[in-house]
């Protein structure tokens, strides 16, 4: 705190002029009018403290209300005594969570925020206002069944479109039919059929039972922890990860690597541009890329494998006790240890039985092909 103290009762001069007793009443009188001063100037100084700290608090309170379109809902609609046994779901510019909770928690959020780059932040009701005015909401509970879909009135530009997101929070025995065309879609802890489709986003299911049909034309698919009688899932422009799956289960990407682990049943799994790695596999195999190199583990093969590289090398391992009717090739190819084999060897091909022939095993590729008989 700086306070500016007059000139006067700072300066010594006064002292030189009568007599002592005068200049001793007059210095106490000084100082009686310095104190003055100065709790004045205090007094404003404290009050001008708790001013500026009311300002913070009030701003910090502003701040702390405020409207986050990420993060608040627009719209929470509680559905704990709907008994929901299906979800169909329907945006065009948004996103789509289903997730299995206690009946208690069910609910359904709606998100809504500006996605044109013409509109810039908006408040909740200039939100409110806008959803009300452009697009249609509809949202219905009827005969066990949520059914939720937002669709613009009529045509809009994209600069001024809103972005609608759900996150629906169901009982875990629920199926859904999904479709989004602009976010991604992620469900979790469902029992149940499971269908959802997006053209612009990535897809993410873990713990679901049941089957599960699952496509998008621009994103990533993972898939951890689910069981079904049948898994299909497809990508035009992302890679698969597919972890903990059992069923006969169908993952196809057109653009990107495969990783797996923890599967079984039966995998059939294509890539047209990446590297395939799979590991602790215990079902019938079908995979194959065109653009990448190939790393698999078998710990117990099902009824066939097929494993096919155009575009690079192939390790590979596979329990040596097995009867198979053997096929490798390659530009080169390597089987170790080759024990109670009968066939035809050479340096780029290995056709013949092992153990007296039994499971179809076919392995090729366009450089090296390593297979370990463990």
């Amino acid at each position: 705190m700086i306070i500016h103290v007059p000139a006067f009762f700072m300066t010594p001069k006064i002292l030189l002029y009568g007599h002592r007793n005068i200049c001793r009443q007059f210095s106490s009188y000084r100082q009686l009018i310095l104190k003055v001063f100065l709790a004045h100037h205090l007094k404003s100084y404290k009050m001008k403290k708790f001013i500026v700290l009311l300002l913070a608090v009030g701003l910090a309170v502003s701040v702390k209300a405020q409207f986050n379109a990420d993060k608040d809902p627009l719209i929470t609609k509680s559905l704990s005594n709907q008994s929901i046994r299906k979800v169909i779901a329907r945006t065009s510019g948004g996103s789509i969570v289903v997730a299995g909770v206690s009946e208690g928690e069910a609910r359904l959020e709606v998100y809504v925020r500006p996605s044109g780059m013409n509109l810039g932040n908006m408040s909740k009701s200039e939100l409110q206002d806008k959803l009300a005015k452009d697009y249609d909401l509809i949202i219905s509970t009827a005969n066990n069944q949520l059914e939720v879909t937002a669709k613009s009135k009529s045509s809009i530009n994209w600069k001024r479109q809103l972005s609608i997101s759900y996150k629906i929070y169901v009982p875990r025995n629920v199926s859904s039919d999904l479709s989004t065309s602009g976010g991604s879609i992620k469900l979790s802890n469902l029992n149940g059929n499971q269908r959802f489709r997006t053209s612009g986003g990535s897809l993410q299911i873990a713990d679901i039972r049941g089957n599960i049909e699952g496509k998008t034309s621009g994103g990533s698919i993972n898939a951890d922890r689910c069981t079904g009688g049948e898994i299909s899932l497809a990508t035009s422009g992302g890679s698969l990860k597919l972890n903990n799956l059992k069923g006969i289960i169908q993952a196809n990407t057109s653009g990107g690597s495969i990783r797996g682990s923890n599967i079984s049943g039966e995998l059939k799994t294509h890539t047209s541009g990446g590297s395939v790695n799979l590991d602790g596999l215990s079902c019938s195999l079908e995979t194959s890329t065109s653009g990448g190199s190939m790393n698999i583990s078998v710990i117990d093969p099902g009824k066939y494998v097929s494993v096919n590289t155009s575009g690079g090398s192939v390790t590979m391992s596979i329990p040596g006790s097995k009867g198979m009717n053997l096929k490798v090739s390659g530009q080169s190819v390597r089987v170790n240890p080759l024990k109670n084999f009968n066939g035809t060897t050479d340096k780029r091909s290995i056709s013949g039985t092992v153990n007296g022939g039994g499971i179809p095993v076919n392995v090729s590729g366009s450089g090296n092909v390593n297979l370990s008989l463990i």
